[in-house]
């Protein structure tokens, strides 16, 4: 019972923390700590130890994607530096119109995050761009983490193909591909993206009703004049990014993404070399945003490897494995649980899938619908306040106050891949 509690305390604490502003490679420790002490594992001896769960937790997700964290990371800053980015988001807008700011946001996300641009850096890159956009809309600016959010890591994060890690941790555990289950993935996608994009219009125009407007504000980012090159070079890497990884998954699996996003650097530095404003400063900072990125995720691991050990983990899996019914409704549980625990949902795949994969299996569970089912799942729950993801994107980047900005992002990325979730379930079910 003080197991449970601590584990649900510790959530909670590592929730409010975040919430204040703490620093995750402070505040996920201490929460791992106080899970540790209430379950009554010791700190520093015996077989197994706060210490040495926490740092195999998070050392073993570096260890594991660390190469993908940082040639994504590169290939962002690499689209970022040469223009490449804007060029590509510009040409969306232009074919839309700047009535369509919203639209032209999210497509602008979902384009670049499906071509293999790491979700931080999606996020920085079109952040400027959607600021101009809603002041040129007069929309209010405290919907442009949602929108953001909405177009990196929802319908386009966990869909089949996407070169995010989201939909390529499932492959090392259940022997799939990144195209697993792509009919339904499909379907589900394109649900999501109309009821997503939907309530978030009209969140926004509930708001104007209400008198709410863009507020400019001291400090905001001005877009550098500069010649851009041709949005067809921006999308040439883009589709090298997914054509090779499509080409080498079955050969390669996880490091197939290794070289797409290795050859996606490469072909942006031979078209775009001339357009380069600092390659040195782009190549430091797209090292430092990954180590930033890898570390804040690792690091929320580490908080989930040591509540992997506590007998209150136990207990809620073997709770959550039991359920009975439909074998997938219960996979999806279990996943969107521990990824919302964790607060990462490559964290939380990386700590469900050993447990609930084999046994999901053994039972006869299709792989393919199986990994469909866990991604998407992981993509839900995982949200929450504490995410790094959100936390970077509504306060490093947006500048805005979680009270703010919060809800509509929970809305698009938490409300909507549930009822994703649940239309992928069914259509598994009955067709």
């Amino acid at each position: 019972m003080l197991s449970m509690l601590g584990l649900v305390g510790g959530l909670a604490l590592l929730i409010i923390l975040t919430l204040r502003g703490w620093n995750l490679f402070i505040s996920a420790p201490l929460c791992a700590l106080f899970v540790a002490a209430t379950a009554q594992v010791p700190i520093f001896l015996g077989d197994v130890n706060f210490v040495e769960s926490y740092m195999s937790g998070f050392s073993g997700f570096v260890a594991s994607w660390f190469f993908m964290f940082l040639l994504g990371s590169i290939f962002g800053k690499f689209m970022e530096d040469t223009g490449a980015a804007d060029s590509v988001a510009h040409w969306i807008i232009g074919k839309l119109g700047k009535k369509q700011a919203v639209l032209a946001v999210v497509l602008a996300c979902a384009i670049l995050t499906y071509g293999g641009v790491s979700v931080f850096v999606v996020a920085f890159s079109v952040y400027p761009m959607a600021l101009s956009l809603f002041k040129d809309a007069n929309l209010p600016r405290r919907f442009i983490p949602a929108a953001l959010a909405f177009g990196s890591v929802t319908f386009t994060m966990t869909s089949a193909g996407s070169p995010e890690i989201q939909n390529w941790i499932p492959i090392q555990y259940l022997g799939t591909s990144p195209y697993a289950a792509w009919e339904v993935s499909l379907v589900v996608a394109i649900i999501m993206f109309i009821l997503g994009y939907w309530w978030l219009t009209r969140m926004i125009q509930t708001a104007q009703r209400r008198g709410e407007t863009f507020q400019a504000r001291t400090g905001d980012p001005v877009l550098l004049d500069r010649t851009l090159p041709h949005p067809v070079t921006g999308l040439i890497p883009l589709l090298v990014v997914l054509s090779l990884s499509f080409i080498f998954h079955h050969e390669y699996a996880q490091m197939a993404l290794i070289i797409a996003l290795s050859g996606g650097v490469l072909a942006i530095m031979a078209i775009n070399w001339k357009y380069f404003h600092n390659m040195q400063d782009a190549l430091g900072n797209a090292t430092t945003g990954a180590l930033i990125a890898i570390g804040n995720t690792a690091a929320v691991v580490g908080f989930g490897g040591v509540a992997r050990i506590t007998p209150a983990f136990e207990t809620a899996v073997a709770a959550m494995t039991s359920i009975p019914g439909n074998e997938l409704v219960g996979a999806a549980i279990a996943v969107s649980v521990i990824a919302g625990l964790t607060g990462s949902a490559s964290g939380g795949q990386v700590i469900a899938l050993p447990e609930v994969g084999p046994h999901y299996l053994d039972q006869g569970v299709s792989p393919e619908q199986l990994h469909r089912v866990v991604s998407i799942s992981s993509g839900a729950l995982d949200s929450l306040p504490h995410n790094g993801y959100v936390v970077t994107t509504i306060r490093a980047i947006c500048n805005e106050k979680h009270s703010d900005a919060y809800w509509a992002v929970g809305a698009v990325t938490v409300v909507v891949p549930v009822i994703g979730l649940a239309i992928a379930i069914a259509l598994f079910n009955f067709f």
